[in-house]
């Protein structure tokens, strides 16, 4: 059985997000942001090259780094995002999360939103759960 997390950085200074990841005993860290090359994140951007945001802010604490843009939320402008993200899961699912089973547990998904109840981050948690009967912990 596979056991994974969920965070937001949202709210949350680099150092205190780094350090709940690391008492949680996280070693990698999936990306499901759509655009996570957003220059405005600061140190939460995924850069160019390794040596600087996301990657270095994880890879300095020794937790792995995977952008997965396929886990992207595509509906994240409407207002009405979660029936078109789920009705994304019912069909291509195993497809979309065929990638975090390679990574090295336990992970964690990241996402920009703070509270899960408020990302798209809940609707994959909630297919791995239903679906592979993995286990989650939401880091709030």
């Amino acid at each position: 059985m596979t056991f994974f997390f969920t965070i937001g950085y949202g709210g949350r200074a680099p150092e205190e997000f780094v350090g709940l990841l690391v008492r949680h005993g996280v070693r990698s860290v999936a990306d499901v942001r759509i655009r996570p090359d957003r220059a405005s994140m600061g140190a939460y951007v995924k850069s160019r090259t390794p040596d600087k945001g996301i990657e270095r802010l994880l890879g300095d604490r020794g937790i792995a780094y995977e952008s997965i843009l396929e886990l992207g939320n595509l509906f994240k402008d409407r207002d009405d995002w979660r029936p078109g993200y789920r009705a994304l899961f019912e069909r291509a699912g195993d497809l979309l999360v065929g990638r975090l089973e390679a990574l090295p547990a336990p992970f964690c998904l990241l996402c920009a939103e703070k509270r899960v109840a408020d990302c798209h981050r809940q609707v994959i948690a909630d297919f791995l759960v239903a679906t592979k009967g993995w286990t989650v912990d939401h880091i709030e």
